[in-house]
């Protein structure tokens, strides 16, 4: 794996390196040379590098999104885009701000939405033949929120079909990876994925319900955090799954991804400043770090290292205690998602020959499940949820992100270890996170074999998103993973 700097440099093996003993054998670190700059790095075409352009006037809010709507031209861009959205009335009043000094926290910051989220005046297709022509009277209250901000929709996102389809969408075509065309940009939120990065656009809104955030930010190497549940409403959003549903931002940075965060929720982000040093990091075994390829298991290594580095103690979690039964809990969260599917995807039976074979097959399978199967899940969330909340002694858990890079859309698997796995596997250490409703940032950690974004994900407590940021920012000030482009 290729682990040095973007400029060509070769990095220098610190002099303290991590000291694992105390760690499981399968997660001890490697010792391979790594990045090693302190400087606060923004990333380029982000938010707050944006921001930081306008107010020295190198470039405007008209600007960019003439840049947006160039870049959406080219063909294989475009497969991310589905509808522009008129907003020369928004573009004025920035541009008007801007020149009276009165910028609002995200004043011109042009953005993309998920195709199931409402926005007044687009297409909500939600990548469906059975939505037809449906024109939204409102925007989302999380659009909302952000309009009032500065910030300016200028595009409606691809999606698998109603979030749950397969990466062959019949409405729309498929997304492909920004890195390689014949992988998959991962999904739910393939558009928002891709567009961000390949920097068309600084941020976008996805969802993530099994991991539809955090997915497409691994294999398309971009930061997504999956929020506290119903920290940001979900209201005007197409639902999948009502008690796993979440909405959240796509960025470049963790720093990005804060500005944004703090314009759209009402939750006190100043733990977002925290330093790191001295916090405690869960280190689990097993499950998280089981079906996982070499590659990434290195790259989580070199991220452990990095963070005791800047101060914090790693400190193994025995995952069978923390978590009872890992295979019963990621089975829990799909029949809570699929029996909520078949109820909210009711209504369409009578065109289902319309819709995507894979959502189809999601519907039979949640159509099969019983009522008391559904409702002993439930049961089993909230006593797991019980229980995290009563043991969990750390600050924050760092895992791998996803167990390979991105999966080939020839056969729909991932490659781990010399072994080709199927695409249910892609969601096995993001579930858990949308079944408990725990905050869940995920964000670039290195290159895997075949030139590919790998990921690590960061956990913490309900409501602890701003110090999930916090450990991303620093990590991120350290190394120079998000600053990479396809």
């Amino acid at each position: 794996m290729d682990t040095t700097a973007n400029s060509g440099q070769q990095c220098v093996l610190p002099a303290n390196p991590f000291d694992a003993r105390d760690l499981p054998e399968n997660i001890r670190p490697i010792a391979t040379p790594r990045a090693t700059q302190t400087e606060t790095t923004v990333a380029p075409g982000g938010v707050l590098n944006l921001l930081d352009k306008y107010r020295s006037g190198v470039t405007t809010p008209a600007d960019e999104i003439a840049r947006f709507h160039q870049k959406a031209q080219d063909p294989i861009a475009a497969e991310a885009v589905l509808e522009c959205l008129d907003c020369a009335e928004a573009i004025q009043t920035s541009t008007d701000r801007w020149a009276s000094n009165s910028a609002r926290p995200l004043e011109g910051i042009p953005f993309g939405i998920k195709a199931i989220v409402d926005v007044k005046g687009a297409d909500i297709t939600c990548g469906s033949f059975t939505t037809g022509t449906r024109i939204a009277d409102h925007d989302a209250p999380i659009v909302a929120r952000l309009r009032a901000a500065g910030a300016i929709p200028v595009a409606m996102l691809a999606t698998t079909e109603f979030a749950a389809g397969s990466p062959f969408n019949p409405r729309h075509g498929v997304v492909t990876n920004p890195y390689d065309s014949s992988r998959w940009t991962g999904g739910s939120s393939t558009g928002s994925g891709a567009a961000v990065a390949r920097r068309m656009l600084p941020f976008a809104l996805g969802t993530d319900t099994g991991g539809s955030i955090r997915v497409p930010s691994c294999w398309c190497g971009i930061t997504g955090l999956k929020p506290t549940h119903a920290l940001l409403s979900t209201q005007g959003v197409a639902p999948l799954s009502w008690t796993l549903d979440h909405i959240g931002p796509m960025g470049l940075s963790a720093a990005d991804i804060l500005q944004v965060m703090k314009t759209v929720s009402d939750a006190d982000f100043s733990a977002s400043q925290h330093t790191i040093k001295g916090l405690r990091i869960g280190v689990p075994d097993g499950w998280f770090s089981e079906k996982v390829d070499a590659a990434v298991l290195q790259s989580w290594q070199e991220s452990l290292r990095v963070f005791r580095d800047l101060g914090a103690t790693c400190v193994p979690i025995k995952t069978s205690e923390l978590f009872g039964d890992m295979a019963r809990n990621h089975d829990a969260g799909w029949t809570i998602l699929s029996s909520e599917l078949s109820a909210s995807q009711r209504a369409n039976a009578p065109n289902r020959h319309l819709q995507d074979a894979g959502l189809q097959a999601r519907i039979a399978r949640g159509d099969a499940i019983t009522a008391a199967e559904y409702l002993l899940a439930l049961s089993h969330r909230t006593t797991l949820i019980q229980h995290l909340t009563a043991n969990w002694n750390v600050d924050v858990l760092i895992t791998p992100g996803l167990g390979g890079e991105a999966g080939h859309l020839n056969s729909l698997t991932i490659d781990i270890n010399e072994e080709q796995l199927g695409f249910d596997a892609i969601s096995r250490n993001t579930m858990i996170w949308d079944l408990t409703g725990f905050p869940a940032l995920m964000l670039p950690s290195g290159i895997g074999p075949n030139g590919l974004p790998l990921g690590i994900q960061i956990i913490g407590r309900p409501f602890d998103d701003a110090l999930c940021l916090a450990f991303g920012a620093a990590f991120q000030n350290a190394t120079k993973h998000h600053l990479r482009c396809p």
